[in-house]
This record gives C-alpha cells, sequence and structure tokens, in this order.
C-alpha cells in the first residue's frame, strides 16, 4: 500500500468514517474510496453492498476483477433508559459486536449490579452523550417512556445522524413525542427518521421479546438496502 493511500485510511479510520481499498487484480493498482465518495464511484453497487456487509472480498465486476478490503467503525448501541427491556437488549446487542451504554439519570436503575459488562452511565443526557462521540454507526433507542429523558437524547441522536434512532412507546405517545420535538424546532423529515414504535411487528409481548425485536430492527437497517422511494 502507497504512503499516501495509507496515510489517508488512517485519517479515515481516525474519524469513524468507513472506507474500501480497491485492488485492481489485473494490475495490483490501489486506490481508496471515502464512504462520502462512493455513490459517485464506478464501482457503486458493489461498494455499496460490501459496506453494507462490512465484509471485504473479491468481486467480478464489468471493470475487471476487484479484491476490495472493507474498514467499517465498529458499531455503536446507546441505549437511554435502564430498564427490563434494557437488561435483554444490551447483551444481545453485546453478543452482535455492539460496543453498548447504557443511560439513564435514575441511578436506582442504573447500575452495574443491574448491567454487569455494560457503560452505565447515571447522568441526564445533554451531560452523557456529548462525550460519547455519538455518530453515523451508532445505533440509538429510547426507553424510559420520560420526555425529560428521552427528548433531549433523541434530539442529539437525531444531530448526530445514528444510522438507527429508535423510541419505546404507543402511536399515540409517539404522536405526542412528534408534537413536542417539532415544536422544539425538528422537522418533518427529521422525525420520521424515528423507529416508532419500536422494533419489528412479531407481536412481541414481554421486555426480552420486544429486545428481540428491537435488535432485529436494527440489524434490517443496519444491513438491507434501502429502496429509493
Amino acid at each position: 500500500m502507497k504512503l499516501d493511500v495509507l496515510q489517508a485510511l488512517n485519517s479515515e479510520r481516525a474519524a469513524r468514517r468507513a472506507a474500501v481499498l480497491v485492488t485492481d487484480v489485473a494490475s495490483g493498482e490501489q486506490r481508496l474510496v471515502k464512504a462520502a465518495d462512493v455513490e459517485k464511484d464506478p464501482l457503486k453497487e458493489v461498494l455499496e453492498k460490501r459496506l453494507r456487509m462490512a465484509k471485504s472480498g473479491m468481486e467480478e465486476t464489468p471493470r475487471g476483477l476487484f479484491f476490495l478490503t472493507v474498514y467499517v467503525p465498529s458499531p455503536r448501541l446507546v441505549i437511554t433508559g435502564a430498564v427490563h427491556i434494557s437488561q435483554t437488549l444490551a447483551p444481545i446487542g453485546k453478543l452482535l459486536g455492539y460496543d453498548v451504554t447504557i443511560v439513564d439519570p435514575r441511578t436506582a436503575f442504573a447500575s452495574t449490579e443491574r448491567f454487569p459488562d455494560v457503560t452505565v452511565i447515571a447522568e441526564w443526557p445533554d451531560v452523557a452523550l456529548p462525550p460519547l462521540g455519538i455518530d453515523h454507526y451508532t445505533a440509538f433507542v429510547a426507553l424510559t417512556h420520560d420526555p425529560k429523558i428521552d427528548d433531549p437524547a433523541l434530539r442529539h441522536a437525531l444531530a448526530r445522524d445514528c444510522f438507527y434512532i429508535g423510541a419505546l412507546g404507543s402511536k399515540k405517545t409517539h404522536a405526542k413525542r412528534v408534537d413536542r420535538l417539532k415544536q422544539a424546532g425538528l422537522t418533518d423529515a427529521d422525525v420520521s427518521r424515528i423507529h416508532a414504535p419500536i422494533g419489528l411487528d412479531i407481536d412481541a409481548i414481554s421486555p426480552a421479546e420486544i429486545a428481540v425485536a428491537i435488535m432485529g430492527e436494527i440489524t434490517k437497517v443496519l444491513r438491507q438496502k434501502v429502496e429509493a422511494a
């Protein structure tokens, strides 16, 4: 790998931005495609597929045979609400490779005893979230049912372009949430990015089943291609 390509790659990785090293198998030539540049790249389709899969591999294309080395930041799962659902969701997230953090200012809930092996921050979202460096490779879940906690947390997640944002609550509860968020200055496009009611529609009942539905929806958003309307 040439020095300039290596330096560019290291810069992208340090900034938690995805990139793909494209190697022409026939010539051995290499080039780096940043995630922001994929849309205009001649190998757009295969690059998008590989980034969604987060998996390197060989690709036969009309332009030739290429080996695509994929660099994708490790995913994060940030949960506001140290509730029963979170007690199942957090370990599932860890099993799937997510770096999990739980935020809840209610110290009676936010304890390491209830959430072993998970980072727990007993602070309000406006204090806890900014230092976490939430970004596009973060799945964000709001579960407290308390607008004082969930609303500012959701605003932060939307501003940071999390790839998944979900909030617990019925359609009626979410309609009230949308009204509050729009009054706070968010647009229709902003609030439309919130998955609510949260999780895949699998008729989940128990907290554990709801956690499975949430993680399933997160995985779907992460891995599946979004078709244009």
